[in-house]
């Protein structure tokens, strides 16, 4: 392995960008962002014997950094904190005023989102997975990542046209 080091310490902070930008989305939360970065790398280092050379490495991280913060969603959920709510950590006067209403719209429709709904979202169109890399992230059937996308962009569109209230369906 230490031979080894070198090599995988780059193919590691290859996959960086990635895991910032799936992590951000995922937080809303710069600092628990890259906390949850950094946690998904130290696990990823620790356990590289069981990553399979030849595969995805990228999916093998993913899937680390989403049992990761499923597991962190669980144990808040659990212990509920109190205080005041973090800042948002955009900052739309910084950028065009158009833009940020687009990005600000953008992040609360996603947090309208489930865990489940929005990882799906954010690995296909964020990260340009396939379903079949998604559903071995996410340890779900290939039909399951379908059909949470479906539901995700649909809740976006809705969520864009004004109508957040519930679906309901017409039935004759």
């Amino acid at each position: 392995m230490r031979s080894l080091e070198p090599e995988v310490g780059r193919l590691l902070a290859a996959q960086i960008p990635r895991l910032r930008r799936y992590a951000r989305a995922l937080t809303a939360d710069p600092d628990e962002a890259d906390d949850l970065v950094q946690d998904c790398l130290e696990r990823g280092w620790s356990r590289i014997h069981l990553w399979k050379s030849g595969t995805d490495l990228r999916a093998w991280l993913f899937t680390i950094m989403h049992n990761l913060y499923v597991n962190g969603v669980k144990r808040r959920a659990a212990r509920p904190e109190s205080g005041p709510l973090p800042a948002s950590h955009h900052d739309p006067r910084s950028m065009g005023q158009e833009h940020g209403l687009n990005l600000r719209d953008v992040e609360r429709g996603l947090a309208q989102l489930s865990p489940e709904l929005r990882s799906v979202l954010l690995l296909v169109c964020v990260e340009g997975m396939s379903y079949r890399e998604v559903a071995q992230v996410l340890g779900v059937p290939e039909g399951t990542v379908m059909s949470r996308l479906h539901r995700a962009r649909e809740r976006m569109r809705r969520w864009f046209d004004g109508d957040t209230g519930p679906a309901l369906r017409r039935v004759k």
